[in-house]
């Protein structure tokens, strides 16, 4: 890890248990919103205006609903590898391990997301917009997400 930063006289355990400190601070952020799309999700079967929707609008929002699961297994995954793993020496693969199962939630976070835009504007106001909103949400989170760093690893 070239960019990350180096501090003065420390340890490959003390690295270690900054980099886990650090990765679980940035999941705490995602989670929160994990957990109200998911809930948004499991409440909206349950409105009378569900049953009006095509079949089409119901596979993709059964589509999101999984993606929202999906980011949440992998968005809580350390907590439960760190358990299952505790005191037994493997913080080196647990720090890669969760940053690999972040990485995957992010991306499934997003295209969750995304997918909730193109089911709300589909049903909002039609299909043409649907598409608009989708694209329009994932160029932002691509943008900010991959294309930021992309550009500061250039840049630096």
């Amino acid at each position: 890890m070239p960019e990350e930063r180096r501090v003065q006289g420390e340890t490959l355990d003390e690295r270690l248990t900054r980099n886990w400190s650090e990765l679980l601070q940035e999941l705490r952020v995602v989670q929160t919103g994990v957990q109200i799309i998911t809930a948004f999700l499991l409440t909206v079967v349950f409105t009378n205006r569900f049953a009006e929707l095509s079949h089409g609008q119901e596979l993709v929002y059964l589509a999101v609903l999984s993606g929202s699961v999906l980011a949440t297994a992998l968005l809580v995954a350390p907590v439960a590898i760190h358990r299952a793993l505790f005191r037994k020496g493997q913080r080196l693969w647990l720090v890669s391990a969760a940053h690999v199962c972040a990485s995957l939630g992010l991306t499934a976070f997003a295209f969750t997301v995304s997918g909730v835009m193109w089911l709300v504007f589909d049903v909002v106001v039609g299909p043409v917009w649907a598409w608009w909103a989708f694209g329009a949400s994932t160029v932002v989170f691509g943008s900010l997400w991959v294309g930021l760093p992309l550009i500061n690893r250039r840049t630096r």
